[in-house]
């Protein structure tokens, strides 16, 4: 005997594409334009699984789906939905949905989920979840397929305490979706505290992470907790993992391993309850292979990788995003501004170096500084300093050391702006320049530490500390060519 396919929604079109569809797969569909129908049939006992839309004519899918997981949790329900926000994904999985579908959707996919929904509706369920009504404030936006991926990856981990590594480059709002981990998930009553690892002198990141007893240093005139003792119960952020220094990272992976951790000059084991997030924008497996991140470490954190996309490949988003931060500035007090669409055209154009952070910061400026109620595409041109800059490739041979340290510390400032980054800049900064180049100078020396301190023209004593510095792994090998 066929599964019965109950089918709400009220886009003629889409109820014929999805009634051929299932049918052609040996399903019986019953297809309906109203929640009243559909209501009427799952009050019946009628159907075997549910695919509805969430705005219908006479009503909302969302305010109807608690009572059907109460009279029918068996049910599994599918949510289709033109919306297309982390909120809908969010609200959906908060209903009891079995899986959100933004539209338009891909047959194929529907499909699949459906098998799958009927085939898990065989087994034991989880024990009903509590809805609860998120919160007004949405803290992801964009309706892209890019971000769409990360709203329903996000839905299905919010219940979960498995440990993710969000990767990104500077400003595309990683800890917004820790944040939003945190916020809408099972922690949510418990502390979320971030830490960034770049920000923290590498000597005292230890310290910070698992506190510090009495004495256990020079200047530790009392004891002090951890950021691990500080998250007990939540969420506890690390961001930009791959500037953690490797006796750091070795600590870290105890935690992980075993669930408990030492303070600094402590000798108790002190057991520890809190969900990882980990953040950075370094690529964690070329790190792995110039000796300076963990492999195991990175295979620990790394159990749910997501990748936030940079701006320019998500310039759909642009309009929305704009909207939203003028939305932001007006709450906070600024008047009422609008872009013309000539200036959002010019924003679609740009390519972002500082990503979703340097528009944020450039419609704060355009909202604070300009009296004109519509923002001109010339204003946005000036802001954004759009000129024709010498690029940069392979063609034109390699690229200038100061040219390179110009446009990193360049986006540097801008992201942070209208403040300053943290400090100790300057010592971030040749920190970036100098480990990969003793790590390379190593590696092409074979790992012998003699000929590499030659070869950089340093004192052996002064690698050493470097090499101590920066947590770098020697590998000894021969030199390929002799």
């Amino acid at each position: 005997m066929s599964h019965v396919v109950l089918l709400a929604d009220d886009d003629a079109a889409i109820r014929m594409v999805l009634n051929q569809a299932l049918t052609r797969a040996g399903y019986e569909v019953r297809p309906t334009g109203n929640i009243s129908t559909m209501w009427n049939w799952v009050s019946r006992g009628e159907g075997d699984i549910l695919i509805t839309d969430v705005a219908m004519p006479d009503g909302n899918a969302f305010e109807v789906m608690p009572k059907i997981k109460k009279l029918r949790p068996e049910l599994p329900m599918i949510v289709m939905s033109a919306q297309n926000t982390f909120m809908t994904a969010i609200r959906a999985s908060e209903v009891g949905a079995y899986e959100y579908l933004p539209k338009p959707f891909d047959i194929t996919e529907v499909l699949s989920v459906v098998a799958r929904a009927l085939a898990d509706a065989k087994k034991p369920t989880n024990a009903e979840r509590k809805a609860e009504e998120p919160g007004e404030t949405m803290p992801l936006v964009g309706r892209s397929t890019a971000m769409q991926d990360i709203y329903r990856a996000l839905a299905r981990l919010m219940q979960t305490d498995l440990t993710v590594m969000i990767t990104g480059e500077s400003g595309t709002g990683k800890e917004l979706v820790a944040r939003a981990l945190h916020d809408f998930g099972k922690r949510r009553n418990g502390p979320f505290v971030a830490i960034n690892m770049a920000a923290i002198p590498r000597d005292l990141i230890e310290a910070e992470l698992f506190g510090h007893e009495k004495g256990a240093f020079t200047g530790a005139n009392t004891r002090s907790s951890g950021r691990f003792e500080q998250a007990e119960g939540g969420t506890l952020f690390l961001d930009e993992i791959g500037d953690m220094p490797m006796d750091a990272q070795t600590r870290l992976l105890r935690v992980l391993q075993e669930g408990e951790y030492t303070m600094v000059g402590g000798r108790n084991a002190i057991k520890t309850n809190v969900r990882i997030v980990a953040a950075t924008h370094r690529d964690l497996s070329q790190m792995i292979r110039q000796g300076l991140f963990r492999e195991d470490l990175y295979y620990r954190l790394n159990v749910v990788p997501i990748r936030l996309p940079p701006l320019r490949e998500r310039i759909d988003d642009i309009t929305d995003l704009v909207q939203h931060f003028l939305r932001l500035a007006q709450r906070e007090g600024e008047p009422s501004k609008t872009i013309s669409p000539e200036a959002i055209r010019l924003m679609q154009n740009y390519s972002w170096p500082g990503n979703i952070r340097e528009l944020e910061n450039l419609v704060r400026r355009l909202s604070a500084l300009y009296a004109d109620e519509q923002i001109s595409a010339e204003i946005v041109q000036n802001e954004l300093n759009i000129v024709d800059r010498p690029s940069v490739n392979a063609a034109s041979g390699p690229m200038d050391i100061s040219m390179a340290v110009e446009t990193h510390v360049g986006q540097l400032l801008r992201e942070y702006e209208p403040n300053l980054p943290p400090a100790g800049m300057y010592q971030r900064v040749i920190d970036k320049v100098e480990a990969p180049l003793i790590a390379m100078a190593l590696n092409a020396c074979g790992g012998n530490q003699i000929k590499a301190a030659d070869l950089l023209g340093l004192n052996r004593n002064t690698l050493r500390k470097k090499i101590r510095t920066h947590s770098i792994e020697i590998v000894k090998h021969s030199r390929r060519g002799g």
